[in-house]
């Protein structure tokens, strides 16, 4: 395990990264990914690399308008996250930002995720930490005051991704499996610009902090079900959100850590984690 460190790019172009690194290590490979948590967020970006992606979240009338609108999506589900189809060993890598915080029965989530991986591929995981000030004063304070003072958060500017819209030497090739599911999808507005990135959600939705989701929790389960954790990151994404260093949100994350004797950090608000499932199960995790 490592420590518990800041990363050093950002936690998307970190984890894009990191699957552009597993993508060169299966050149002859079609990589498929999960997008877990699909309705919040952007994707990954592979590059060139022919990739398929299937998204999946809760179920939401505002996770359902983002989710609906997203080019980059091949295939998608949205409802109860125990029960969406998942083929096992189906995934390369499963990418799962502000997700486990924010589901119920997370740990049996997780489990399908894991399932639904292929031995050697990538789960990339990122998420509001519960074993912090701020986890305990976003699971405990009226949501009004919560989410008061919260700056919205800008999408990223990014240009299409190849094979989306475009044709050319890197165009993707069209597959069976490259079409939309969760239902009839409405026709796109006449002189609708088929590039117009969807509008971007403000905030995750409400987190309800299941016990693995935190820093401790997630190296417990990943102990427990034999999985290896290559890098680890802290951020403040969430408390800088509230007012950088000044806000409300600091100082009451500050009187939280100062009351609990710094059981309950003010350091962090989010863990970035970089996990493997080995290509043996029966290997033995040091």
């Amino acid at each position: 395990m490592t420590d518990l460190r800041t990363p050093p790019v950002s936690d998307g172009d970190l984890f894009s990264e990191r699957a552009r690194q597993y993508a060169l290590e299966k050149p002859l490979q079609r990589i498929h990914l999960l997008e877990a948590g699909c309705g919040w967020g952007t994707g990954l970006d592979l590059g060139d690399r022919e990739h398929h992606v299937t998204g999946v979240d809760v179920e939401s009338p505002e996770l359902r308008a983002y989710t609906g609108e997203r080019p980059d999506l091949d295939a998608w589900h949205l409802g109860d996250l125990r029960t969406v189809p998942l083929p096992p060993r189906a995934y390369d890598i499963v990418h799962a930002s502000y997700l486990i915080e924010r589901v119920p029965h997370a740990e049996l989530v997780l489990d399908r995720f894991v399932a639904a991986l292929k031995p050697g591929g990538l789960l990339l995981v990122r998420l509001r930490d519960r074993d912090t000030a701020f986890g305990f004063l976003d699971r405990t304070l009226p949501r009004w005051l919560r989410t008061s003072g919260r700056r919205g958060r800008r999408r990223p500017e990014r240009g299409p991704r190849p094979g989306r819209g475009q044709r050319g030497a890197h165009a993707r090739v069209p597959h069976p499996s490259d079409q939309r599911v969760a239902g009839p999808q409405p026709p796109a507005p006449a002189g609708a610009d088929p590039e117009r990135r969807p509008a971007f959600p403000a905030s995750p939705p409400p987190a309800i902090y299941s016990r693995v989701a935190s820093r401790s929790g997630m190296r417990w389960y990943c102990v427990m079900r034999g999985l290896v954790i290559s890098e680890e990151y802290a951020s403040r994404e969430a408390i800088d959100a509230l007012g950088a260093g000044t806000g409300l949100a600091e100082l009451l994350c500050r009187l939280v850590s100062a009351v609990t004797r710094g059981r309950l950090t003010a350091d962090h608000s989010e863990i970035t984690l970089v996990i493997r499932k080995p290509e043996n199960r029966f290997a033995r995790v040091i």
